[in-house]
């Protein structure tokens, strides 16, 4: 459990009760040495995200950071009415222009913010300028890394890296062909690389899924329950499995698997 300024004070389901009196805004499940290289979290919104941007993987090797960068998807789970992500920005943008709005706090309007609603998936290649807006509660995979330059905070008294997420930051509109809405039923491959893969399963499990998931995934119950290893997992939870042929799918069960490339 995660508490940030733009969390919640009361967890939906299937965490309600949990909350400890923090406002929690990101649940985190520890990733274990086989499958490191990603980080499963809910995240959870009463006010906006900063705006901002994380490095690739060659700009991190580039700086000596010694990690991983850090790209990333959303699966929403539940958004409010008028709930709104920012990706990417509505025109071209200079890096100049880039520094002045968030200076200026103008970027906020500069950023392209798209309705969501529960079922839609984004995927955000790193150098995306993005924030995440007020009442959403989703699900995100990204690469195993916290490096966050933040370009703007709306005037909250945390850091921000203004120099550093210029350096890297893509002045563009985001790829319309990296946000889809999931349909409610059925196998969907919601990510096939370049970096890690992310698959909704429902149903059996079928061979062409076991053909492109071999050796140790994760197990993200969506709605309802898995078997990995004969114990059962839960919505809410997050299991390591040691290859697919360990996990049962329950009936009427909707569930997430990931694995690094």
């Amino acid at each position: 459990m995660v508490a940030k300024p733009w969390g919640v004070n009361v967890l939906p389901a299937p965490f309600e009760g949990q909350e400890g009196g923090e406002r929690i805004g990101e649940i985190w499940f520890e990733p274990l040495p086989a499958a490191d290289q990603l980080l499963v979290k809910y995240i959870f919104t009463s006010e906006a995200l900063s705006v901002q941007v994380h490095p690739s993987d060659a700009q991190t090797l580039a700086d000596g950071l010694g990690c991983q960068g850090k790209e990333e998807c959303w699966l929403i789970l539940q958004a409010e009415p008028g709930a709104k992500l920012g990706i990417g920005f509505i025109d071209e943008i200079s890096a100049d222009a880039m520094r002045a709005s968030a200076k200026d706090g103008s970027i906020e309007n500069l950023l392209a913010w798209h309705p969501v609603e529960a079922g839609d998936f984004i995927y955000i290649p790193a150098n995306t300028v993005h924030a995440i807006g007020a009442g959403v509660s989703l699900i995100e995979v990204q690469q195993n890394s916290d490096i966050t330059y933040r370009l703007y905070d709306y005037g909250r008294p945390r850091e921000l890296h203004l120099e550093n997420a210029i350096a890297i930051a893509a002045g563009m509109p985001h790829d319309p062909l990296l946000r889809s809405h999931v349909p409610e039923t059925g196998h969907e491959v919601l990510v096939d690389g370049p970096l890690f893969r992310l698959d909704r399963l429902e149903g059996d499990i079928r061979e062409d899924v076991f053909a492109r998931y071999t050796g140790p995934l994760l197990v993200i119950p969506q709605e309802g329950s898995a078997l990995v290893a004969g114990e059962m997992v839960q919505a809410g939870q997050c299991a390591l499995a040691e290859n697919l042929s360990f996990v049962g799918m329950e009936e009427g069960s909707k569930v997430l698997i990931a694995r690094s490339i």
